[in-house]
């Protein structure tokens, strides 16, 4: 199932255990080698002030509610997670980034994002396009599949518009002559 980028952020965190909130998400951790959420920061209940770091393993389920996990526990420090400690340091932020196409043209800039449920793969980009372009063609809608680059200043596409290469008709196949 998928869910908007908007959908996950500010959402409750619950407790299995307590049944009670034991956070709330901030932000996410992205990837941007694969395209996946590795996690949430999210600030502690009990300590306001306290950033955690919520992996995407410890999530049991996402529900109307909020994002349920097993318990309190689920909740970590930043500086306990040594094998995501290059990715955090990265800081990576999707909202917001500029698209181009790889003909260096500007497609717009992202402003919200499809999430896999099941996989916390990001599946599809939608580009807020300028006011121009916006008034003849509205929002644009990037899959997975058509992006080629991720750096920390762009992103970039595959040319959405690029047409069929020349090719020569090909003769028809003789019909089969009955045996």
């Amino acid at each position: 199932m998928f869910v908007l980028s908007k959908s996950l952020i500010g959402q409750k965190i619950m407790s299995l255990r307590t049944g009670g909130q034991v956070g709330v998400t901030v932000s996410t951790i992205i990837n941007p080698n694969n395209l996946k959420i590795e996690g949430f920061y999210c600030l502690d209940n009990q300590d306001k002030k306290k950033r955690l770091v919520l992996l995407y393993q410890d999530i049991r389920d996402v529900v109307p509610q909020g994002i349920v996990v097993n318990d309190h526990d689920s909740l970590t420090e930043p500086q306990e997670l040594v094998r995501l400690k290059d990715l955090l340091g990265l800081n990576f932020e999707l909202l917001g980034k500029p698209v181009y196409t790889q003909s260096k043209q500007k497609i717009g800039k992202v402003n919200d994002y499809a999430t896999e449920l099941s996989t916390f793969f990001i599946e599809k980009l939608y580009v807020g396009q300028p006011l121009v372009k916006s008034l003849s063609g509205g929002s644009l809608s990037v899959e997975r599949g058509q992006i080629v680059e991720i750096t920390n200043r762009k992103i970039v596409i595959q040319d959405p518009l690029q047409g069929i290469k020349d090719t020569k008709p090909q003769p028809a196949a003789a019909p089969l002559s009955p045996a």
